[in-house]
């Protein structure tokens, strides 16, 4: 990428961070706008006052036809769409410093199919979650302690947050210890969706993970950041996949995990023991019931 775009790119990143956008948003925006810079090159557009808006639209077309890096098939409508609201915030961003030829943003958005959405998404049952925690002492065999302890202690860490916490991917690995109150037995989630921090209570199970993992564990590793987490979230994702394969359960084995598959989980498990929708939409953070009603349809299901 060249100087006239990588200056750009980083002054978007700064101005995304002054408006307050939480640390997920900021790097998710910088590298879709990275991607299209990319793009731009490949266009023979090297200079930011060579776009326009025709450019925009041949580039939201292009994603539509690109084919997934990752897996089979295109991209999904969410993703489109938080590129096509990242390219627009860029173009929002150049007006705001005084780019008057800058193409203006399209608001272009693919309307989501609610239905195949709910259909996607395939909650781990209560026996299987079960099943799966039961299992992170067996997994890495033949690693020595010190490795092994590692992943089985941020596997316990993944459960404690996402599961039972019902925490976002970015939502959970932004934690530090400073976050975790252990006086008031709660959770201190910084800038979650919509930009609105919030307050999660841990239950007793929570405490006592969280206790011995930072007390027993994380507060002895020497580190370059103050993350709860060690990793990534696509190594703990990973770690995931690998604590899924060695059950023995088949049933269990078919299914998608993810991070965020624990959060649909824990709310479709909140509901079927009867907790009020109202209630698991505070405790999700959601700002629509909207939002937390695909859990009745997904029982309905």
């Amino acid at each position: 990428m060249n100087q006239n775009f990588t200056a750009i790119q980083k002054e978007y990143r700064n101005w995304l961070d002054t408006l307050g956008f939480s640390n997920g948003v900021v790097y998710d925006f910088k590298l879709r706008a990275k991607e299209f810079f990319e793009w731009s090159e490949n266009q023979q557009i090297n200079s930011i006052n060579q776009l326009t808006q025709k450019h925009l639209q041949t580039y939201f077309d292009y994603l539509q036809i690109r084919p997934n890096k990752r897996k089979n098939g295109g991209l999904s409508v969410s993703h489109l769409n938080h590129s096509f609201i990242a390219i627009d915030k860029l173009m929002e961003f150049l007006h705001q410093m005084g780019m008057e030829t800058a193409p203006t943003p399209t608001n272009y958005r693919l309307k989501v199919d609610k239905e195949q959405r709910i259909n996607n998404i395939e909650p781990f049952t209560q026996q299987e979650i079960k099943e799966l925690q039961a299992n992170i002492s067996n997994i890495y065999p033949n690693f020595t302690y010190i490795k092994k302890e590692a992943k089985q202690e941020q596997l316990k860490l993944i459960f404690a947050l996402y599961y039972a916490c019902g925490l976002r991917r970015t939502e959970g690995y932004n934690l530090t210890v400073k976050d975790i109150n252990f006086d008031k037995g709660t959770i201190f989630v910084r800038q979650g969706k919509n930009y609105k921090d919030r307050i999660v209570p841990m239950n007793e199970s929570v405490y006592k993970a969280l206790q011995d993992y930072i007390y027993n564990f994380r507060n002895l590793q020497k580190t370059t950041h103050k993350r709860l987490f060690l990793n990534t979230t696509g190594t703990l994702n990973k770690s995931l996949q690998v604590l899924k394969e060695t059950t023995q359960n088949q049933a269990l084995k078919s299914k998608r995990i993810t991070l965020h598959i624990l959060r649909h989980s824990i709310a479709t498990h909140l509901l079927q023991n009867g907790m009020s929708i109202e209630n698991i939409s505070r405790f999700l953070g959601h700002s629509s019931l909207d939002s937390t009603q695909i859990y009745t349809h997904i029982i309905n299901r």
